[in-house]
């Protein structure tokens, strides 16, 4: 078995790249999805948000406005007030998902999609997260060419600001994040998606053989 962290910053095609792996063979399980599932009504995440940042934070539908705590994590420095909450949840989340893939397939490559692995122990709301992956891969790119991927991504959405204020939010959100300068020397694989898809893919497949090899290995044989 195998536990691998795929990171990457945000526009960096970390995505894409997952639904690679996964189209080879892996077992991927997405972290922003996992968090937007525990802040839903009904769960506990959902409750502790509302207790710390207040009512005015739920829409009148009962959904949390991800736009206002968005607004709250990145325009008012209070992210790291919201991952102290979510991280927890997401990892206890994650480590059942990996254990019970394990016990159906002791030779599973279990991937954990999350663009805050290095920033989520350094911050302390999940000290020693990134320890527990046998491997951890990092997606990079320029960071010009993530901030027009948001831009063109957001701006297609509906109800969407203008370009220059999808700028301004993704040039925030990067800037909250660890430079990629400082993960490479932290990732034991590094791939460059700034290029065409098919290298992408090529090195995604590289990787993947590595991995494959890695999982299969003896049990009393240690992971390198």
């Amino acid at each position: 078995m195998l536990r691998v962290g795929l990171t990457g910053g945000l526009g960096s095609g970390k995505t894409t790249v997952a639904a690679i792996f996964q189209s080879l063979g892996a077992h991927v399980i997405s972290a922003d999805a996992l968090g937007r599932k525990l802040m839903s009504p009904g769960h506990q995440v959902y409750d502790q948000i509302v207790q710390h940042f207040g009512p005015s934070v739920v829409q009148p539908d009962g959904t949390l406005d991800r736009h206002l705590l968005a607004d709250l994590a990145f325009r008012h420095n209070r992210l790291a007030e919201l991952n102290q909450i979510v991280h927890p949840a997401v990892i206890a989340a994650q480590q059942q998902w990996a254990n019970d893939l394990f016990t159906r397939d002791p030779h599973a490559i279990a991937i954990v999609e999350s663009a805050l692995i290095f920033e989520a122990d350094r911050q302390g709301s999940a000290p020693g997260w990134r320890q527990r992956f046998d491997r951890i891969i990092l997606v990079t790119a320029p960071v010009e060419t993530r901030v027009a991927r948001y831009v063109n991504h957001v701006s297609q959405l509906p109800n969407a600001p203008s370009r220059a204020e999808i700028e301004s939010d993704a040039r925030r959100r990067i800037a909250a994040q660890i430079p990629d300068s400082e993960k490479i020397p932290l990732a034991g694989y590094v791939i460059h998606n700034d290029g065409p898809l098919d290298a992408t893919r090529a090195q995604v497949e590289r990787i993947y053989a590595e991995l494959v090899r890695l999982s299969t290995q003896p049990a009393s044989e240690p992971i390198r």
